[in-house]
């Protein structure tokens, strides 16, 4: 079978499923079994598979028909211009969360920020994006999942930012250092509970920890936004990201507990609000 021919038929095989973008997947899968890049599938696409490659790209595939999401199998994803080390222990990084990583580089070197905290770091891929991209950067993250810290400090490490992360096992605030910081970035658990039950397949084979947000969707706002100012130093910055539809609904928190000025949203790419930055007053 040609690389033409295995494409072709994994193509049908994920339509049948109606797994989504089924040409991007057959081809980005097939790339990984080969460790060939995309110029090379298309130049080579009359090129023979061997029969242990085959068997290697359809056992694949039918993961995917399954519904194991792709970087699950490749253990690979692209964020901030990086590759990201995933697995089923923790979120895979989404390009909505590069609009919350741009802002916070803009607000820290607009106010010469150096110590930054990353509150639920799954991957690492806020943390390690923002130790890359802000010079001489000290950056504190946190995760109650010891797996998920295992693979941010390999993130760390593979993007030649470890000696600038401090990773530490901590429920949010419980075993914080008492420290005063710059900038506290947050992407939380923010999905409605009886939301994550009905979500698509491949996100449920996410873990629910980074995903559950209470029955509401806010609890791990109220309690960042309840407590930040003690973590934060006078005027530094809480920059929040949120579901499409919580804009409203945390700015409220915010307004509520009277110790933040200067509130404000953004949008993603899609036109989305997507996070949402306050100053500690």
């Amino acid at each position: 079978m040609t690389i033409q021919e295995a494409i072709g038929k994994a193509m049908i095989q994920l339509k049948t499923k109606n797994i989504d973008s089924p040409k991007l997947k057959a081809r980005l899968l097939l790339q990984y079994i080969l460790k060939k890049n995309r110029q090379y599938i298309m130049v080579y696409d009359e090129k023979k598979l061997t029969l242990e490659q085959e068997e290697r790209y359809f056992k694949a595939i039918d993961q995917l028909v399954k519904g194991i999401p792709l970087q699950h199998i490749t253990h690979q994803q692209e964020f901030m211009k990086m590759n990201f080390y995933v697995n089923e222990n923790v979120l895979i990084p989404r390009p909505d969360t590069e609009v919350l990583v741009e802002e916070v580089i803009e607000i820290a070197r607009k106010i010469n920020a150096k110590k930054i905290l990353d509150l639920c770091t799954g991957s690492g891929a806020i943390a390690v994006s923002l130790a890359k991209y802000i010079d001489n950067s000290q950056i504190t993250a946190i995760d109650i999942s010891e797996e998920a810290l295992t693979i941010a400090e390999r993130n760390a490490r593979n993007n030649n930012v470890e000696k600038q992360i401090v990773f530490l096992p901590s429920n949010l605030w419980e075993e914080i250092p008492q420290e005063k910081y710059d900038i506290i970035v947050s992407n939380p658990p923010y999905i409605k509970r009886e939301i994550v039950r009905n979500l698509a397949q491949e996100v449920q084979k996410e873990p629910i920890i980074a995903l559950d947000g209470g029955w509401d969707g806010l609890d791990f706002y109220r309690k960042i936004i309840h407590q930040a100012d003690e973590f934060l130093k006078y005027g530094g910055y809480l920059c929040l990201e949120i579901g499409y539809d919580q804009k409203d609904d945390v700015m409220h928190l915010i307004d509520k507990e009277e110790k933040y000025k200067s509130t404000y949203g953004k949008k993603d790419l899609y036109g989305n609000d997507r996070i949402v930055v306050t100053r500690l007053s």
